[in-house]
Parts: structure tokens; C-alpha cells; sequence
């Protein structure tokens, strides 16, 4: 009776990852001080003189964000599989459905703001950006579809059968957010990529997508052909501002930087350096050694989800840490490589850090459904 009653006490013992929910926690902290640090100058311009304007209302929405990751943690993440009450239609691909009507919403009647339209209005709770959600959208659908057929990726119709409905909603991105949908075509392209054995799939679907994009780039708006002439002549280009200032303020950083709030490009100089900016800024208060800090702290945040996917209860809780891991790492990465100017202007905001409500509540989220699968892990 004393070896069963053991047996069965171990059997309960889970797994819950602290260390990442600690991480998500610093992340989360240290990218409300930065946004107050690197914004108070333009709130105090802009804001009625408010200088804690930016940091109240992502402060605000980072709790309710983290609230909804606590809560999320404590749930089966299977949960979306079920039916909606009184129907045949899981949770996953409702909410992919109105990941859909938002996007297509967005379009013909978006709020315009710095010259794109991208943002429903809520009335006095702000704005609501679509693209978050479709980015957690794809991921939910990309993994349900693989757990209902685990094996469909080692044929080209069953890779075709899961693309086209996420190829639907990524065209409706392309259309609304270049830069979203670039992230949107990395996590179709890796989860599928994990999920099959088949290699020549990516690299042909890596080409189409590379050959598309360039073809988009052409033949669309001249704006984005614009960014890769700034790109390539960031010195001399009338509009390679704003990317010229933030290598300067790189630069001056030096090792160890100027110190907490004492940057000089935060003062007009970087446009709204709180938002896609907000690295270079980093760079310039704490120099090489706070950036590559928080470098090294995101490569630990990536690797306990990928040892939460690698140990995960199912193929569905593999799958969907699989595609947090792919959505946060390529916008950490595009990210940097527009700031340092490596690639052309994108628009994708640093995660956990850079201004954004709908982006941090997103992506808490996620972190929410990886600590339920980590929940899990026995």
C-alpha cells in the first residue's frame, strides 16, 4: 500500500517552468522602464505635459496581459480543440475566423495613424491592432491542423491542404502590414517545417515566398522599394533619418553607455523611440553590455520554450511552443537587424519592450498557453 500510495503522489508531480515565467516578468519590467525613459521627453511635448503618458497605458495593459497569462498557465491548453457549445466548430478555428473578419475589417475601415491603417478604434480603451491576433491565430490553426493529421506535411497535398487557410489570412496581412506578414510567413514555414520530414517542401515554399515578396516590392506601392533605397544609402537618402540616428545613437553608447535616461536621440532626434526603435536607445543608455544582456536574456527565454516543446505531454502542445518560439524569435531578430540597419525597414516591434498594448497582451498569451503546456510536463 506504501509503494502505490508513493507511486501515485509522483504521478502528480508537474511541471511548471519559473524560470521562463521569471523571464517573461523581467522582460515585461524592464521594457516599462525603457519605455518611460525613452519617451517622457516626447510625452511631456505632445501629452499635455503628461510624461508618464506611454508608460501608464502599457504599464496598464502589461497587467491585464499578465493577469490573462496566469490564468491561461492554470487552463488545459487543449481546451481550444472542444466545441463551442452547441456547435461542431473548435474554439481554434473560430478564433482563426475572426482573426479574418478583423483583418478584413481593418481594411476598409482601420484607423489611419502615421500614415497606415492598421488599428481598429475602441472608443476611450485605445485602439486594437489586428495583426497581433492573426500572428496567435496562425500558430493555434498550424498546430490543430497538424494534430488532426500528424503525417499530411510528408505530402505536397497535405502541405497545400494547411497552407491555403493560413495563406488566406497572410495575404489579407500583406495587404494591411508588410512586416507582419514576413513574421506570419516564418511561422508557416518552420512549423511546418518541424512538423514533416520532407525538406525540399521549405525550401521551395522559402524561394516562392522570397520570389513573391520581391515581386510584391516591385510591382506594389513605391514606399517599400523606397525603404531598400534608404537601405543602401542610409548616409545620403533625404528619409534614412531616422535609421541614421539610431546607428548614431548605437554608436555613442559605447561599452558601457551614458546611463539610465541620459540618452540624446530620445530627444527628438529618433522619432518616437519608444516603438521600433527602442534598441538603439538601449544601446545608447547601457551600451554594448546592457544590449547584449538583454540579448542573452532573450536566448534563455528561447531556449526554455524549446526544451518545453521538445518535452511537451502531445504533438499539439509541441506544435504550439514550436510556434511561439518561431513568432518571438523572428520579430527579436528582425527587430535588431533593422535597428543595427542590416536589413531594410520593417516596422516589427522588439517584444515585451517596445510600445505596443494589443502586442504585449498578445504575446503574453502565448507565454501563457507555453507555461500550460510546461503545466503539463510530468
Amino acid at each position: 500500500m506504501a509503494g502505490r500510495r508513493k507511486q501515485r503522489k509522483q504521478e502528480k508531480v508537474v511541471f511548471y517552468d519559473y524560470g521562463l515565467l521569471f523571464i517573461i516578468l523581467f522582460l515585461v519590467g524592464f521594457g516599462l522602464i525603457m519605455i518611460y525613459s525613452t519617451s517622457y521627453y516626447s510625452a511631456t511635448i505632445h501629452k499635455n505635459g503628461d510624461s508618464m503618458y506611454y508608460l501608464k497605458r502599457q504599464g496598464l495593459l502589461a497587467m491585464v496581459g499578465i493577469v490573462a497569462m496566469l490564468l491561461i498557465s492554470k487552463m488545459d491548453y487543449r481546451w481550444v480543440l472542444k466545441p463551442i457549445p452547441r456547435t461542431k466548430i473548435p474554439w481554434v478555428v473560430f478564433i482563426y475566423l475572426v482573426a479574418v473578419v478583423l483583418q478584413t475589417y481593418v481594411l476598409f475601415f482601420g484607423i489611419e495613424l502615421n500614415g497606415a491603417k492598421r488599428w481598429i478604434g475602441l472608443g476611450p480603451l485605445g485602439t486594437f491592432q489586428p495583426s497581433d491576433l492573426s500572428k496567435a491565430a496562425v500558430i493555434l490553426m498550424i498546430a490543430f491542423m497538424v494534430n488532426q493529421k500528424p503525417r499530411a506535411l510528408d505530402s505536397l497535398k497535405g502541405f497545400i491542404t494547411i497552407a491555403i487557410p493560413v495563406g488566406i489570412l497572410l495575404m489579407l496581412i500583406a495587404i494591411e502590414n508588410m512586416s507582419t506578414a514576413i513574421v506570419v510567413g516564418l511561422i508557416l514555414m518552420f512549423m511546418c517545417y518541424i512538423a514533416s520530414r520532407k525538406l525540399w517542401y521549405f525550401l521551395l515554399m522559402g524561394a516562392a515566398g522570397g520570389g513573391l515578396g520581391a515581386l510584391y516590392i516591385l510591382l506594389g506601392e513605391g514606399f517599400r522599394m523606397e525603404r531598400i533605397q534608404i537601405w543602401l544609402n542610409v548616409e545620403t537618402h533625404e528619409k534614412g533619418g531616422q535609421i541614421l540616428q539610431g546607428l548614431y545613437a548605437i554608436a555613442s553608447g559605447g561599452a558601457f553607455g551614458k546611463g539610465l535616461g541620459q540618452s540624446m536621440q530620445k530627444l527628438g532626434y529618433v522619432p518616437e523611440a519608444q516603438n521600433d526603435m527602442i534598441f538603439s536607445i538601449i544601446c545608447e543608455e547601457l551600451g554594448m553590455f546592457g544590449a547584449f544582456a538583454i540579448m542573452l536574456v532573450f536566448i534563455l527565454l528561447f531556449w526554455h520554450i524549446l526544451q518545453i516543446a521538445m518535452n511537451a505531454p502531445d504533438l499539439f502542445g509541441g506544435m504550439l511552443c514550436s510556434g511561439v518560439l518561431v513568432h518571438v524569435a523572428s520579430q527579436v531578430l528582425l527587430n535588431i537587424a533593422v535597428v543595427t540597419n542590416s536589413i531594410p525597414s520593417t516596422g516589427v516591434a522588439l517584444p515585451f519592450i517596445s510600445y505596443g498594448g494589443t502586442s504585449v497582451m498578445i504575446l503574453l498569451a502565448e507565454m501563457g498557453i507555453v507555461l500550460s503546456v510546461s503545466n503539463r510536463i510530468r
